[in-house]
């Protein structure tokens, strides 16, 4: 069995040092925002090329964190792609705001950058860009948009570490970059870990008060905030894998190259741009008849995701928002769409069989 992914494989070179760290880690006592969570802030931020970096307990909260700083009206607009993961759209909802739903672009899967402008109004306060899959969005036009109306720009960055447009990283476009170090990330925790990234000297103040039950000081509460403070251990656990991303993006990159090239183009390959850098945090192709290939992947030892199977405006949840409305080019993704196995833990040989099955797959 080629499984879609596995963790423990991933993790398993950095066993002794993660044992060798965990001993004086234990050893200090001290097990919240510590040196740990201090000292990956620093290496994050400047690995970004930023300012600051503050560590927050996951990716939704990086989100609802990054909103917040924001102090936008209670009510506010806020554009976000309708073919994201749900945790985009429920962080501003979260944040106390309403979330207007752009369609993607059928060729990158990102918010499509020409229909941002027709959906804002008087309201909009913020755009919400989300690089999806490790590619990033085209940020040239939609930063000329944000000027244009006065729109602060959040980067959900949970997908794109690394990942560079023109020459830039992800997250860096933005005032905030929201960042999730969930395990199956391409820099990945051992658990729910998070982080956000701003040049502005404010909002890290801010940001930091909040992840702390809004306290600067023990025992003194100046705003109202959660507990979301990046966990010292998995700060710890981050600090030692971030010298290795560049190793874990080449090599999902080299995996995705065999994919581009000896996949059938019968199946829909990930679009490749002139001056972008993708990271490929899931490799997804698009097929009409996706469930069908994915059992006779199953049936073939290869397993497979979809990233997503249910559209967030479907999702019971969200009905109060979206009953009734359509997004076409969202529910075309949603519904063709079909994440292949490219992980670190992945050989070459495996992805060239996986390659094999595909192109036997009959219509």
């Amino acid at each position: 069995m080629i499984p879609y992914d596995n963790l423990g494989k991933v993790n398993a070179g950095f066993k002794v040092l993660f044992q060798q760290q965990f001993a004086s880690f234990l050893d200090r006592g001290w097990y919240i925002l510590g040196d740990e969570v201090n000292a990956f802030e620093q290496v994050f931020a400047a690995h970004n090329d930023t300012n600051f970096c503050i560590g927050v307990a996951n990716g939704l909260d990086a989100l609802v964190l990054s909103l917040q700083v924001l102090n936008l009206p209670k009510g506010s607009e806020i554009i976000v792609p309708a073919n994201t993961y749900i945790a985009s759209i429920i962080s501003i909802i979260h944040a106390g705001h309403i979330p207007v739903l752009v369609e993607p672009d059928i060729q990158t899967y990102n918010i499509d950058p020409y229909k941002i402008e027709e959906a804002i109004t008087s309201k909009t306060k913020a755009i919400m860009v989300v690089h999806l899959y490790g590619k990033c969005c085209e940020m040239d036009r939609i930063g000329e948009i944000a000027s244009k109306y006065g729109l602060p720009i959040i980067e959900d960055c949970a997908q794109a570490h690394d990942a560079t447009y023109r020459g830039r990283k992800a997250g860096t476009f933005g005032v905030l970059g929201a960042f999730s170090f969930y395990p199956s990330k391409n820099l990945g925790a051992l658990g729910d870990a998070g982080a956000i990234i701003t040049n502005d000297a404010q909002y890290m103040g801010l940001l930091k008060q909040l992840r702390n039950y809004g306290s600067h000081n023990k025992y003194y509460n100046d705003v109202i905030g959660l507990n979301s403070r990046l966990d010292e251990l998995q700060a710890l656990f981050l600090k030692i894998k971030l010298p290795y991303l560049e190793a874990i993006t080449a090599h999902k990159r080299k995996l995705a190259t065999l994919y581009r090239e000896g996949l059938d183009d019968r199946f829909i390959k990930p679009v490749v741009q002139k001056d972008q850098e993708d990271v490929y945090h899931i490799f997804n192709i698009r097929y009409p008849e996706r469930d069908r290939l994915k059992a006779y992947l199953y049936e073939h030892g290869i397993g497979t995701e979809i990233h997503y199977p249910v559209a967030p405006y479907h999702q019971k949840a969200l009905q109060p928002w979206y009953n009734g409305r359509q997004f076409p080019i969202s529910e075309e993704i949603h519904a063709t769409t079909l994440s292949l196995p490219c992980s670190f833990c992945h050989t070459e040989s495996e992805i060239l069989r996986v390659i094999e099955v595909v192109n036997e797959f009959e219509n």
